[in-house]
């Protein structure tokens, strides 16, 4: 199989100086505790449409005690969601869709090719690759640990809807 190539050359990016940390995730994108699972921003390019994240993966993630218990492997389904939320956490920033709230629309041809562990950084990289402004992101999406490539796919963002009409917000009586 050839070697896949990284959708941005690791030459371009410090791993080690974030352009942003979790305030201004957070400023983006509305999965916390438990399920935020982007630590930081290593990288943005808007006109090619691509940025770098992370994501610190520590002995205290929620999945650590139960996936496999002795041999703590991270969920694929989990490194799928980081790239969902660094996509978001982008389109959001730039208002790509138009709306405050992105979800995630699906995945297709993922590949796991490596393992994720405690004390590892996962970086996470996505190229968006069509954008219909209300409608859809397409992205392609690659994570690497210690620049060696454990999974990629493609993923598609939808609008959910604005961050005023969040589920759990209450809204006025009707007069």
């Amino acid at each position: 199989m050839a070697k896949r190539e990284p959708l941005v050359d690791f030459s371009l990016f410090d791993p080690n100086s974030p352009l942003g940390g979790r305030f201004e995730i957070d400023g983006c994108n509305h999965q916390r505790f438990e399920m935020s699972q982007l630590d930081g921003i290593l990288f943005e390019d808007f006109p090619e449409m691509k940025i770098i994240g992370y994501k610190d993966v520590t002995e205290k993630e929620f999945w650590v005690r139960g996936h496999m218990p002795g041999f703590a492997l991270m969920p694929g389904v989990v490194m799928c969601e980081a790239a969902a939320q660094l996509s978001s956490y982008f389109a959001v920033k730039y208002d790509m869709l138009g709306c405050d709230v992105i979800g995630l629309g699906g995945i297709e041809n993922v590949r796991f090719r490596g393992s994720v562990f405690p004390g590892q950084r996962l970086i996470i990289m996505v190229q968006g690759t069509r954008l219909r402004h209300g409608g859809l992101i397409y992205c392609k999406f690659q994570g690497w640990v210690d620049q060696v490539l454990v999974v990629d796919g493609e993923l598609k963002g939808v609008p959910l809807f604005e961050a005023s009409e969040r589920i759990g917000r209450a809204k006025p009586d009707p007069v």
